[in-house]
């Protein structure tokens, strides 16, 4: 892998790791405000489902494979 793409990698795996984390805010103050809408809150938990997927796959190409 070239430099510059493992660059590019590690840039986008910390923006996907950002946005997680402040998906769990917004999801942790959904749950805490009166009233809370059900239905953003599943909406924002398959989001981060989906950010966490992300973050796999990128994280796995930027392992390198050991072959034992």
């Amino acid at each position: 892998m070239k430099q510059d793409d493992e660059g590019e990698l590690r840039t986008q795996l910390a923006q996907l790791r950002q946005e997680h984390r402040d998906l769990d805010a917004a999801i942790e103050a959904l749950y805490n405000s009166p009233g809370a809408d059900l239905l953003q809150v599943q909406r924002l938990k398959k989001r981060k489902l989906q950010l966490r997927d992300q973050i796999i796959l990128i994280e796995d190409q930027l392992t390198p494979d050991i072959i034992a």
